[in-house]
C-alpha cells in the first residue's frame, strides 16, 4: 500500500513538474537557413526571393545559449559603408560564446551587400533605396522592400529586443551616440531606457514623433518598438574610417547591454550622466554649393559662429550659427544617391543638450 502510494505521488509530482519542464530547457532555434541547436552556432542566409528585380542573400548567425531565454537581435549594415558597426558586429560573432549565454542571439551583419560590394553610401544600388525607410517591406516590392519584409517576419517578428547599428557613412563624419525613442508605455520604455544607459555611450538623442501605424513603420527599430519590443539605435564611427575604439564601443555597449537584459553574467556599465539631446534640426544646402565644416562634429558651436564654409567655383559664403548648438552629425553627401537627393549637400545638427529629468 504505501509502496503504492510512493508510486501514484511520484507520477503527480512528475506530472505537475512537466508543463515548466520545456520552459528551463532551450530549444534549436532557426532564422533563415540558420538553425543552431542549445550551446551552438549556426550561420546561413535570409534568402531574398527575385521578383521586380535580383534575388540576395543576407548573412545571418545564430548563436544560441544552453539555457533558454529572450532573444535579442543585432542588426548593423543597413548602410553597406558605415564599416565600424559591421565590423564591431563580426567581432561579437566569435566573441559570444553559447556555453555562456541565456537564451539566444540572433546577428545579420551586413544587410546591404550591394552597397558594400559596390562601395555606394546611404542607398541600395540595385533599387536606389535606403535600407533602413521601408519597413516593415513588402513582399511583392523592390529588392530593398522584400528583404525588410523578411527581416521584419524572419528577426524583428521573433525577436524580444533589438538593437540597430549605424555610424557616419563615407561622407558623413560623426561622435558615437544613441537614440532612445519613448513610446509612452511605461514598462517597454523602462527596459529601453536601460538598454540605452547600459549600453554607454555619452550623447543620447531622445527620438519622437515616429510612425505608429504598423503598416508604414519606416525604420528598422521603429519597427520592433511599434511591435512592442524594447530597442535603441546605436552609432560610431565616420567616414569610412574604422577606428579600434569606435568598435570598441560598439561591442563593450553590446556585452554590457546583454548583461542588463540577464543574458550574461556579471553587471552592466552603465553611463552615469549621459548628455539628453530633446530636439534636433537640420537644413540643406542646395546645388550647386558643397559644405566644408569649419569645427568637427562633436565640438559646441557658439551662436553667432561661423560654422559652415559653402564652396562654389570661384565663389564662397559662410553661414553662421543661429543660437549655440552641440554638433552631432556633419553630413556632405556626393553620387550615387537618388536623383532627387543628388548634387546637394545635407548639414544636420543638434540642439545645445540641455539635461532632463526622464524618470
Amino acid at each position: 500500500m504505501l509502496r503504492s502510494f510512493a508510486r501514484t505521488f511520484a507520477s503527480c509530482g512528475i506530472f505537475l513538474l512537466f508543463p515548466w519542464f520545456p520552459e528551463a530547457q532551450a530549444q534549436s532555434f532557426s532564422v533563415g537557413t540558420a538553425t543552431a541547436a542549445p550551446g551552438r552556432k549556426s550561420t546561413g542566409y535570409l534568402e531574398v526571393p527575385a521578383g521586380i528585380d535580383a534575388a540576395t542573400n543576407i548573412p545571418v548567425i545564430v548563436i544560441n545559449g544552453e539555457k533558454h531565454g529572450p532573444v535579442l537581435a543585432l542588426v548593423s549594415g543597413a548602410h553597406g559603408t558605415e564599416y565600424t558597426s559591421i565590423i564591431a558586429i563580426e567581432k561579437l560573432i566569435n566573441l559570444l560564446d553559447p556555453s555562456q549565454i541565456v537564451g539566444t542571439v540572433v546577428l545579420v551583419p551586413l544587410v546591404n551587400i550591394q552597397s558594400f560590394e559596390q562601395k555606394v553610401p546611404h542607398v541600395n544600388p540595385i533599387d536606389n533605396k535606403s535600407m533602413n525607410r521601408f519597413y516593415p517591406g513588402k513582399a511583392d516590392g523592390t529588392q530593398t522592400e522584400r528583404a525588410s519584409f523578411l527581416i521584419t517576419k524572419q528577426v524583428v517578428d521573433r525577436c524580444d529586443y533589438l538593437i540597430d547599428y549605424h555610424g557616419g557613412d563615407l561622407d558623413e563624419s560623426l561622435r558615437p551616440y544613441a537614440y532612445w525613442a519613448p513610446t509612452g508605455k511605461e514598462t517597454q520604455d523602462g527596459i529601453s531606457k536601460e538598454m540605452v544607459l547600459a549600453f554607454g555611450l555619452d550623447h543620447i538623442i531622445i527620438w519622437r514623433d515616429r510612425p505608429t501605424d504598423l503598416g508604414a513603420t519606416r525604420y528598422l527599430d521603429n519597427t520592433s518598438t511599434a511591435r512592442g519590443k524594447p530597442s535603441i539605435v546605436v552609432e560610431a564611427g565616420y567616414a569610412g574610417v574604422v577606428e579600434p575604439d569606435d568598435v570598441a564601443l560598439l561591442v563593450d555597449g553590446t556585452l554590457s547591454t546583454m548583461r542588463a537584459l540577464k543574458m550574461l553574467s556579471g553587471d552592466p556599465r552603465h553611463i552615469e550622466n549621459p548628455v539628453w539631446l530633446r530636439q534636433s534640426c537640420g537644413c540643406l544646402v542646395r546645388r550647386p554649393w558643397s559644405v566644408v565644416p569649419l569645427c568637427k562634429a562633436w565640438y559646441l558651436c557658439a551662436r553667432g559662429n561661423e560654422n559652415r564654409l559653402c564652396h562654389r567655383l570661384f565663389r564662397q559664403g559662410h553661414t553662421r550659427s543661429p543660437r549655440s548648438r552641440l554638433r552631432c552629425h556633419l553630413a556632405h553627401q556626393r553620387s550615387p544617391v537618388p536623383q532627387e537627393r543628388r548634387q546637394h549637400c545635407r548639414y544636420r545638427d543638434h540642439c545645445r543638450p540641455r539635461p532632463v529629468d526622464l524618470i
